[in-house]
């Protein structure tokens, strides 16, 4: 079959490659349809590595998946040929004490699509446990189907912030991800939602959401305390991973105020730790999700959450390096770019 690989840094190419997964009794095949583009998926195109994971030998990308299944082991009743479906792309060991913990996502040995030595899905078919697979409802597309994965980011980082009705929140960074947190805190109950940026086309597209507030990094403090009275956000959502927002998080946070961090630094930032402490605020990180995929295809289905305006272009299969291209040109106006596999 035909799939995009990694080669090294800087080199992709679309390549026959032979299947050598086998079906299991508990798996079902997938023919893809969508594959969104990540910013991980860019960065080991860019760079071969993001910090200990390290493309070694050639890797298959793509991780944000949908598609139709054309075979079911015999153990799976959920599930049945031509349903649509999107997958959960991290596989853990089930046996693990954090998957028994039901926190899978933190499982040492879970092999997570398009992270080093993993190949990804972004080939005709795949196999994958059924336990991990999930059928769309009838009013989601294939392309929100692929967004499930992103969104499910959000998710976690809305869950984790143990959001109260009406808390007010603030969103550093207006990217996917930044854009999709915002989403899942206003569905989580937050009235409003402040997301900044220093890009204006990217808060341009945030403006498309009542409940958001796009403002220019520039005027971001002017914001909060017209909208918090000065007390500033109950929780703070911090998407970007640049050093200076985190070395200065603690600024717009109300006393006893929560950050939750989402955004991945390439080198170790350091932080205000007095500035924290005088506030309290309790800090709390993600790393990808676990147990979302179910509530936010919900949410998808029932229209609170909406990615449409998110879809920035989408490419055929045969046009996957020019795709790549764009996205590592890394346009302002570019929010998520979709391949489709026909």
């Amino acid at each position: 079959m035909k799939a995009l690989v990694l080669e090294k840094a800087g080199q992709i190419s679309i390549q026959d490659w032979e299947a050598s997964e086998i079906l299991g009794e508990n798996d079902v095949e997938i023919k893809i349809h969508s594959v969104g583009i990540c910013g991980s998926d860019v960065h080991y195109y860019q760079y071969g590595r993001i910090g200990p994971f390290v493309v070694e030998k050639p890797m298959i990308l793509g991780h944000e998946a949908s598609g139709v299944i054309t075979a079911v082991g015999k153990n799976v009743t959920h599930l049945k040929i031509g349903d649509r479906v999107c997958m959960e792309p991290g596989i853990p060991n089930l046996q693990s004490p954090q998957s028994r913990a039901g926190i899978y996502n933190l499982d040492p040995e879970i092999r997570f699509w398009a992270t080093p030595p993993i190949d990804g899905c972004l080939r005709e078919r795949v196999i994958h446990p059924a336990a991990f697979t999930f059928k769309l409802p009838d009013n989601v597309n294939f392309a929100e189907g692929a967004m499930v994965e992103p969104l499910a980011i959000g998710m976690q980082a809305a869950t984790k912030a143990e959001i109260k009705p009406g808390d007010i929140a603030l969103v550093v960074g207006a990217g996917t991800i930044g854009i999709v947190t915002a989403l899942a805190a206003l569905a989580g109950g937050c009235s409003d939602v402040i997301i900044c940026d220093v890009f204006d086309e990217k808060l341009e597209i945030a403006k498309q959401y009542p409940g958001l507030h796009p403002v220019n990094n520039k005027v971001l403090a002017e914001k909060v305390n017209t909208l918090t009275d000065g007390n500033g956000v109950n929780i703070l959502f911090e998407c970007s991973g640049a050093k200076p927002v985190i070395t200065t998080i603690s600024e717009h946070i109300a006393p006893g105020g929560i950050a939750v961090l989402v955004g991945m630094p390439i080198d170790p930032a350091p932080f205000d730790i007095v500035s924290a402490q005088a506030k309290e605020i309790t800090f709390k990180t993600i790393f990808r999700y676990a147990n979302m995929y179910p509530r936010t295809i919900r949410l998808l289905s029932s229209g609170k959450l909406k990615v449409t305006p998110l879809l920035s272009a989408t490419y055929k299969f045969k046009d996957s390096v020019q795709a790549y291209e764009r996205a590592a040109e890394g346009h302002p106006t570019d929010i998520k770019i979709m391949l489709e596999m026909e």
